[in-house]
């Protein structure tokens, strides 16, 4: 049960001073959904963001060099900067403390007169507020003027807290009555300046699901060093979570980086480069109309002229996915904005230009590249930096600010321009090799558009043109029908036997296909296997992949229950992840789950023998325990199977392709971007990285788990 807020209900407790601090923040936490998006795990992360950009925002004037958040044993967060900390003096037209004025008023802060900050994540002055109405206990230290300066509110009201106990939200808390008071705790060292912050959040406003995730704070952490070059930002979880790196005691992670930008398009790029990372950069004015407070505290519409600086880094890749991220004044705007828009117009505008110009040594002909074209293998962070931005919203997903398309399309025409028609060696020559590959792209997509129809699902009379070992069924409701992709032919007898002819297919492959992570497209295209699973799916490949075209409602890796085929299974994930992506995010790829042994259990008379299936060692031995228990007799050895084309066909249908028998794992992709990290170490080129993780990771392999 929520507890009974007795000091905002009873008629003796609940005084005008009350009133006067808490009539804005309740709006928050009666609407917390307007401020963070929502009062799950997003939320909570929204918060703890709320605090960090303040840090980070002193960070950007060049006040600030050091970040620690640390996620406590407790259930509290801690954010240390050594910025210039929170002001402590009273501000004229409250009578309150900076301090209190932060974390109690709305839309107050040092954002919007420009004076404080030129350039700022936190914009609206409601973060700190906000972050302080939703959390059950909050506490602040700032070490100013050789002073450190202590302050506590209670779901946004200010008072002080009885720990004698014990620090937490539900030590004894006494609100302030007549005034307010900022408490100094402390001295500080001389020239050492900064603000902590620590909170616990509310459980009356955030769900009991709803927790803090370590990998998002990381990347995020890691995210702002690149963002703000030579910022340190030190992060620690003491929260010893199942299923974290921190579950078996406290772990750290530091991150600083001296490169910026250009070594973010680096780190988040999956592919093998065409271009050098290019820095874009430029800046320039406009003016805008915004109200403003006169001398007199009324609102006055004002011309006032802001300074917009742009700095983008890109680079092309062989692939053809496409990463944008886009920043302003180092908030990540997920959805983008007027600044992403005026990237991707210029980029289009400066590709249909040059291939004009280039056309016929390109042999381009009449067509025109499309933008899918030109962002096929890009990876680019577009950032940029302005006073009092307009955002959609406080979750600052959009931006909103209407000049800022034109200066950004400015820079990249003029800059990008500058580059693909650089005379310098190197330069020209990846501007070449950039502009054929934007034309491949065009031919590719224009290919691909003229042949849909024939990718459709092929009628019977059609259907010696899909591959000659590919056994198809009858049926064509795909919702129903599966494709099974089985290891050698020595299974197919088998599986053929096995399968229910009318809704299941078979694929048989020959052995380990191509590792299509390290290979270029064209020869992905040339393996005969690869070739043949994208046309039997029959939805191509890439950007040009039609998951409404697929012919089957499931595709089914199946395969021994050995390395090896772990192994084929692995290279046909990579497959699907590197070139029909959508079928795995749509959960329509299954990795089937054959038996490892047999147990044949005797029984008395002419009855016949029993068979179980076990799927793994463990399983077996503990099957085999229970039965002799019971008493029964089991037929020595247990069969182990080495491969598909040991079983039975009434066994494989039995254990591994009758519906309603057999095991299958979906394979889900709940996090693309780890994934991708994850194939390019496990399947990439760069052998060194693989080879750290394997000798990292030695200790925590069962030894038992080897198949040899």
């Amino acid at each position: 049960m929520p507890e009974t807020r007795k000091s905002q209900t009873s008629t003796d407790e609940y005084s005008a001073r009350h009133l006067q601090v808490l009539e804005g923040l309740e709006a928050v936490r009666k609407r917390p959904g307007m401020y963070i998006g929502s009062t799950d795990s997003r939320g909570v992360m929204h918060c703890l963001w709320e605090i960090i950009d303040n840090a980070v925002d002193e960070a950007l004037g060049g006040h600030c060099s050091a970040i620690a958040v640390v996620l406590g044993e407790d259930g509290s967060v801690t954010v240390r900067d050594d910025g210039r900390g929170i002001p402590t003096d009273i501000e004229p037209r409250t009578g309150l403390s900076g301090v209190e004025v932060v974390f109690t008023k709305l839309h107050a802060g040092g954002k919007f007169g420009g004076g404080s900050y030129a350039a700022s994540g936190g914009l609206h002055g409601v973060g700190a507020s906000v972050v302080n109405a939703l959390a059950a206990r909050l506490d602040v230290e700032v070490d100013r003027a050789g002073k450190t300066y202590a302050m506590s509110f209670r779901r946004g009201e200010p008072g002080t807290f009885d720990d004698s106990a014990g620090a937490g939200p539900d030590s004894p808390f006494t609100p302030f009555e007549s005034g307010s008071e900022l408490r100094v705790v402390g001295k500080a060292k001389r020239g050492t300046t900064g603000s902590r912050v620590r909170y616990w959040t509310d459980p009356q406003i955030f769900l009991k699901t709803a927790e803090l995730s370590w990998t998002e704070l990381t990347d995020r952490a890691r995210q702002t060093a690149f963002l703000v070059p030579g910022l340190s930002i030190q992060c620690r979880d003491e929260r010893r979570v199942k299923g974290t790196p921190g579950e078996d005691g406290p772990v750290e992670e530091r991150f600083e980086n001296a490169a910026g930008i250009s070594e973010f398009v680096e780190f988040l790029a999956p592919d093998q480069p065409v271009t050098d990372v290019w820095r874009l950069q430029g800046s320039d004015t406009f003016t805008e109309t915004v109200p403003q407070l006169d001398a007199r505290g009324h609102m006055v519409s004002t011309e006032m002229e802001r300074e917009c600086v742009v700095d983008i880094a890109l680079r092309w890749g062989t692939g053809y996915d496409t990463r944008t991220e886009a920043f302003v004044n180092i908030i990540h705007t997920h959805k983008g904005g007027t600044h992403v828009a005026g990237f991707e117009q210029a980029l289009l505008k400066v590709f249909r230009k040059q291939l004009e110009v280039n056309a016929r040594r390109l042999k381009v002909g009449g067509d025109k590249v499309d933008k899918d074209d030109v962002l096929a293998g890009l990876t680019a962070v577009v950032t940029v930096r302005l006073a009092e931005p307009q955002f959609e919203g406080q979750t600052k997903e959009v931006l909103g600010t209407s000049a800022v398309r034109g200066i950004v399309a400015g820079v990249v025409e003029r800059e990008l321009t500058s580059l693909l028609t650089s005379t310098k060696r190197d330069t020209k020559t990846q501007a070449s090799q950039l502009l054929e590959k934007v034309v491949a792209e065009m031919k590719s997509r224009i290919s691909a558009r003229q042949h849909k129809e024939t990718q459709r699902r092929k009628n019977a009379l059609e259907s010696s043109s899909l591959p000659a070992k590919l056994y198809d069924c009858r049926s064509t409701d795909v919702e129903r029908t599966e494709l099974f992709i089985v290891e050698g032919d020595s299974a197919m007898g088998t599986a053929k036997a096995a399968r229910l002819s009318d809704f299941q297919a078979l694929l048989p492959i020959r052995g380990k296909i191509l590792n299509v992570q390290k290979a270029t497209v064209g020869d992905m295209l040339k393996n005969a296997e690869c070739a043949a699973l994208i046309q039997v799916i029959g939805a191509g490949s890439g950007r040009s992949f039609d998951l409404d075209l697929v012919r089957y409602g499931k595709v089914i890796i199946m395969t021994d229950a050995d390395v090896d085929g772990a192994h084929i299974r692995t290279l046909l994930l990579t497959l699907f992840f590197r070139y029909m992506r959508p079928l795995v995010e749509a959960g329509r790829v299954y990795a089937a789950v054959p038996p490892l042994h047999r147990i044949e259990v005797i029984n008395a008379g002419s009855k016949k023998n029993e068979l179980l299936y076990t799927y793994n060692e463990a399983e077996m031995r503990t099957t085999m325990k229970t039965l002799e228990r019971r008493g029964r007799k089991i037929k020595m050895p247990p069969q182990r199977y080495k491969g598909l084309g040991e079983m039975d066909a009434d066994q494989l249908a039995e254990t591994t392709m009758d519906p309603r028998h057999r095991t299958l794992r979906r394979v889900t992709l709940a996090d693309a971007e780890a994934a991708e990290r994850v194939f390019d170490l496990l399947m990439g080129n760069e052998v060194a990285p693989r080879k750290d993780f394997i000798v990292d990771s030695a200790h925590s392999l069962d030894s038992e788990r080897i198949d040899a």
